[in-house]
């Protein structure tokens, strides 16, 4: 079988893309190959100056793309519901952005960093993006995950992991809470009729700035794979017609098996309910079983 590349990405003419963290790591080449082959493109970034940066970059490689930044803080979730009323249409949401291994710190809303910036804020923004993605035909929602998420583990009565803090588990929560929400995002849109894909990915390990090791950072991002090919995931996911709703894809575009946990059905529901009561954000669209076919 031939391995997939952007090379292989259908024109997307016509489609428009909100992808998080599009300024750096893999979020950039994500933007930038969806853009090259039509779509039009919002790069969402934290500062004004990180957005304008990522659309020259995109324009320097891509002068006649549609490609326009925007101001997204996922911590924060005043940013979140401001960026999402500023969208209009979205026919595919990339949750890219993310953090990784930083020590103890809060969100502006109070939530445990790495658990507020990669799962609650991308919650939230999907919820509110929602019935954007409802209106558009084969709409797609790709969020980026990881194989550390096998380690993740979940204790609702301390999720701001008062009594006890490692920056590796409390990123492996994180990733496990993206599956967690990819799943269920995935069989809530069934049950209701919503005509959406729930895809996650695992980029593998990137040389990106979400790798930090001291003054062994030029070593280590020699043995790494760039930046353009830990994108490849988030692409296939994207745009592939081969995909399925609830899919989970690795580096080279290979189908990956989550973790048992990640299955947990009950484990989603309650993930979604709290998440949904520390957002506000409610996904309306979902509340309710589209009714049966009498045809079937």
């Amino acid at each position: 079988m031939t391995r997939w590349t952007p090379a292989a990405m259908p024109d997307l003419t016509g489609r428009t893309a909100v992808v998080t963290g599009a300024n750096s790591g893999i979020g950039l080449p994500t933007a930038l190959e969806l853009a090259r082959h039509g779509a039009r493109v919002i790069a969402t970034a934290r500062t004004p100056d990180k957005g304008a940066e990522t659309v020259r970059r995109i324009l320097r490689e891509v002068p006649d793309a549609w490609v326009e930044p925007g101001l997204l803080d996922l911590a924060d979730l005043a940013s979140v519901r401001r960026f999402a009323a500023g969208v209009t249409e979205v026919d595919l949401l990339v949750n890219n952005a993310g953090i990784a291994m930083v020590a103890r710190q809060l969100t502006r809303d109070g939530f445990e960093l790495q658990l507020g910036t990669n799962h609650l804020g991308h919650f939230a923004l999907t919820g509110l993006l929602l019935p954007l993605l409802a209106a558009r035909p084969g709409a797609r929602v790709v969020t980026v995950s990881s194989d550390a998420h096998a380690a993740g583990r979940f204790d609702f009565d301390d999720l701001g992991l008062e009594r006890g803090y490692g920056r590796m588990s409390a990123y492996a929560r994180s990733k496990l809470a993206n599956l967690l929400f990819t799943l269920e995002l995935q069989r809530r849109a069934g049950r209701a009729g919503v005509d959406l894909k729930s895809v996650a990915v695992h980029p593998g390990t990137t040389a990106t700035n979400i790798v930090k090791v001291g003054p062994l950072q030029p070593l280590v991002r020699l043995l790494l794979k760039s930046a353009a090919a830990g994108a490849v995931p988030s692409l296939y996911a994207a745009v592939s017609p081969d995909v399925r709703g609830g899919e989970y894809f690795g580096p080279g575009a290979k189908l990956l098996r989550p973790s048992r946990a990640a299955h947990s059905e009950e484990l989603a529901a309650r993930l979604w309910e709290v998440s949904a009561e520390l957002t506000g954000v409610r996904f309306e669209q979902l509340a309710h079983e589209a009714p049966a076919d009498p045809d079937r």
